[in-house]
């Protein structure tokens, strides 16, 4: 077990298992099993990740033959059990051959998004102590060849580069990596699988450790619940490394249960609905905005919708307006989902009434999911009311990879995550999300940490002070207002050549204040610290 992120306690760990959620699966060897059971049927289907941009469709056979060569290929090039790789792929088939050879090694991905770039990436290569990066050449119009060159100037750690993509330029070109399967070691299912990102409220992303065990039971429950079969066609629409499209039920619940898995490109509907038409796509996941988009297309659309079966909607809350679009517009069924990558995931059920569905945001997976809404003092509050989301269970995680200090606040002393959620339970157990307690803001389910944003407007030579807070958006959710304070004598810059600042820093666009509103003072508590909540309240003023 790795020593580096905080295990279940043994008795827990003895009950789960006891009860059947951790059966002792690995991702390795489960690819294995889908592929001796059916290794003709076809597992994952990239519609334009090929050369010129050709369809390619790898059956389980192939995948798991793509993962082996691939493992042999990542261990001759000295990537070894326990290393961390940072993975940062599109929606392209090698994703799934990289991170199925990285789970047969025992190396950790470390998934990151096709959206981060030099403070994140050097961040996390450098945090992990990452040994190799993997990259696409070019993706929307960006060129990764030459933020590795930047980020392997930032992280000595990282060894080798590896490209998906017919230019590696200097790097490594990933499609010559592969060589001759070898005999390696099975990892164990409790230990380390891969670190994800957190989408915490301060300065510094978190990464969270998931175990083979755990991360499995998450997929093996969520199946369950939205009725994912061999029989299943997946969308994958949303960034295929964040935890909603890789577990809920995702692309790796979807191979799980030995169905297809359709990689999306883009998510426009001109794209999306034309492989609903012509793979035949029974199950999709979106975040609010996305699913506001795709109900205003479908009346309109020439395409046939009539495959899809289920469209999942998370990531940030859904509104009860836009939920009951769903239907009408797509004539499939919604499926809410409350969840977070640290763990707990809550969806309405399928056969939930049409109010229970609109109306919140579901139920946990497990029965072994432990829930307390309690008040600032941690005291438990009656069933109806408001308060701060505590959780633990089999597949919520006790802490975060060596963050020890982050951890004493994040987690009780008898092991529930403080989520930062505001949220009330409905008498049939369902969850009603109010909002959140952690300086946070959700842009279209993209989460922001206020604190790093703030950071990087600081260091702009005409800004005193910055303070960053959500702004009510129609389309978004929410959307980012950055309040500053200019340095006495500092001449007026423009808002927009704030942003760009913020911008050429390297940070992710999504984190690039939506807007720049400059304040000579900020509102303070009783106690002299700026009030967030009164931030808050006057960015919501008519």
């Amino acid at each position: 077990m790795n020593t580096e992120a905080p295990a279940w306690p043994a008795e827990f760990a003895e009950r789960y298992r006891a009860a059947g959620w951790w059966r002792g699966e690995t991702f390795g060897a489960m690819l294995r099993e889908r592929a001796e059971a059916h290794p003709d049927r076809i597992a994952v289907v990239d519609p334009s990740g090929g050369p010129g941009g050709t369809r390619r469709a790898w059956t389980y056979g192939e995948l798991d033959l793509r993962a082996d060569r691939m493992a042999a290929g990542f261990t001759a090039r000295g990537i070894a059990r326990g290393d961390r790789v940072v993975v940062q792929l599109p929606n392209v088939a090698e994703f799934f051959e990289v991170v199925f050879a990285l789970f047969r090694i025992g190396a950790l991905p470390v998934f990151a998004l096709p959206a981060h770039r030099e403070t994140e990436i050097s961040y996390f290569c450098s945090f992990t102590e990452a040994v190799a990066y993997v990259i696409p050449a070019l993706h929307g119009g960006y060129d990764h060849r030459a933020l590795a060159a930047t980020v392997c100037a930032k992280a000595p750690s990282v060894r080798q580069v590896f490209v998906a993509g017919e230019d590696a330029g200097c790097f490594d070109n990933l499609a010559d990596v592969p060589a001759e399967p070898v005999e390696l070691p099975e990892p164990s299912p409790d230990d380390l699988a891969f670190l994800q990102l957190s989408g915490g409220s301060t300065g510094v992303p978190k990464l969270i450790p998931r175990t083979h065990d755990d991360y499995i039971y998450s997929l093996r429950g969520s199946n369950e619940i939205c009725a994912v079969d061999e029989n299943s066609v997946y969308l994958c629409v949303l960034p295929a490394a964040h935890n909603f499209p890789l577990s809920s039920p995702g692309t790796l619940g979807t191979l799980y249960a030995g169905g297809r898995v359709v990689l999306c490109p883009q998510p426009a509907p001109d794209v999306a609905f034309r492989l609903i038409e012509s793979e035949r796509v029974t199950i999709t996941g979106l975040v609010p905005p996305l699913a506001l988009v795709w109900t205003d297309a479908a009346p309109a659309t020439a395409y046939d919708l009539s495959s899809l079966d289920v469209l999942l909607v998370g990531g940030a809350k859904f509104s009860e307006e836009a939920a009951r679009r769903v239907r009408p517009a797509l004539g499939c069924t919604l499926q809410q989902v409350f969840g977070m990558a640290e763990g707990l995931v809550n969806y309405t059920r399928l056969d939930d009434s049409a109010e229970t569905i609109v109306t919140t945001q579901g139920r946990p997976i497990s029965p072994d999911d432990e829930i307390r809404v309690v008040d600032d003092a941690d005291t438990d509050l009656p069933l109806g009311a408001t308060g701060h989301l505590l959780t633990r269970g089999p597949y919520t995680i006790r802490g975060y990879w060596k963050a020890p200090e982050h951890n004493a606040r994040a987690f009780t002393d008898d092991g529930f995550y403080r989520t930062g959620d505001l949220v009330r339970l409905t008498p049939t157990g369902h969850l009603v999300v109010e909002g959140r307690a952690k300086d946070q803001i959700n842009r279209g389910g993209e989460k922001i940490a206020a604190e790093e944003v703030e950071n990087h407007i600081l260091a702009h030579p005409c800004v005193h002070d910055a303070n960053v807070v959500a702004e009510p958006d129609p389309y978004l959710g929410e959307r980012t207002c950055a309040y500053v304070i200019l340095r006495d004598g500092a001449e007026r810059p423009r808002a927009t050549e704030v942003k760009n600042f913020v911008r050429r820093r390297g940070l992710a666009a999504y984190k690039v204040p939506d807007r720049v509103v400059f304040v000579d003072s900020f509102p303070k508590t009783g106690v002299g610290k700026v009030s967030k909540k009164d931030l808050r309240a006057h960015v919501q003023a008519p």
